[in-house]
C-alpha cells in the first residue's frame, strides 16, 4: 500500500471514528444525535435533509473506494493540499463535537432541547462541525480525485450549506435574541 493510500485511509478512519464514538456516547445517555428526517418540518427542509442523509451515508463508501481502487492525485501539490484540508477538517470537527458536549445534533427537530454553544471553537465559527465535514470531503477528494468523488463531494458540500441556511432560519425560534446577537458577531464559516 502506498504512503498516500495509508495516509488517506488513516484520516478517513479517524474522522468517522470521532463521529461514531460521539454518537455512541450520547446514545448511551439516551440522546439521539441524528435528527435528520425526524420531527415535523417544512417540505423544503425535509428534502434537503433527505438528500443530505443519503449523501453522508454514501460518502464513506465512496471515499474508501476512491482510495482503495483509485490513484492519488497526479500533482503532489494537490495531494498535499488535500491532506492539509482533510486533517484541518478532522481537527475542526473534533473541536466542534467536544465543545458541543450533550448539545450535538444533526438536523432540525423542534422536540429536541439543546443549549446554545458559543464557547471554544464556536466563538469564531458558527458551524465548525459542518466546516469540518466540508474540509474533510474536499480534502479527501483532492487526494484521490475521480469524477464520482468530485461530484459527490460538491453535492454534499452544497447540501451542507443548504442545511446550515435552514438551521439558521430555525434557531432564532429556539434561542431568540441571544442567537441573533451571536449570528451578528460570529461568522458562519469563520472566514465569511
Amino acid at each position: 500500500m502506498s504512503s498516500w493510500k495509508l495516509l488517506a485511509f488513516t484520516v478517513i478512519t479517524v474522522f468517522y471514528l470521532i463521529y461514531l464514538v460521539k454518537q455512541f456516547a450520547l446514545w448511551r445517555r439516551g440522546i439521539q444525535t441524528n435528527r435528520l428526517l425526524k420531527g415535523k418540518k417544512p417540505l423544503k427542509t425535509y428534502r434537503i435533509e433527505l438528500l443530505l442523509a443519503i449523501c453522508t451515508f454514501v460518502m464513506p463508501f465512496m471515499q474508501y473506494g476512491s482510495v482503495a481502487f483509485g490513484h492519488p492525485a497526479p500533482l503532489p501539490a494537490l495531494r498535499i493540499t488535500g491532506l492539509l484540508f482533510s486533517v484541518t477538517g478532522v481537527i475542526c470537527f473534533l473541536c466542534a463535537v467536544v465543545t458541543m458536549k450533550d448539545s450535538w445534533r444533526a438536523g432540525i427537530d423542534q422536540t429536541q432541547e439543546t443549549k446554545m454553544i458559543t464557547v471554544g471553537i464556536y466563538r469564531i465559527i458558527r458551524n465548525p462541525a459542518f466546516l469540518g465535514f466540508d474540509l474533510f470531503y474536499i480534502g479527501t477528494m483532492c487526494m484521490f480525485p475521480s469524477p464520482l468523488s468530485v461530484a459527490m463531494s460538491a453535492l454534499t458540500v452544497i447540501l451542507i450549506h443548504l442545511q446550515i441556511l435552514e438551521e439558521e432560519k430555525f434557531l432564532p425560534t429556539v434561542f431568540g435574541m441571544p442567537y441573533i446577537a451571536y449570528k451578528k458577531k460570529t461568522r458562519r464559516y469563520g472566514f465569511f
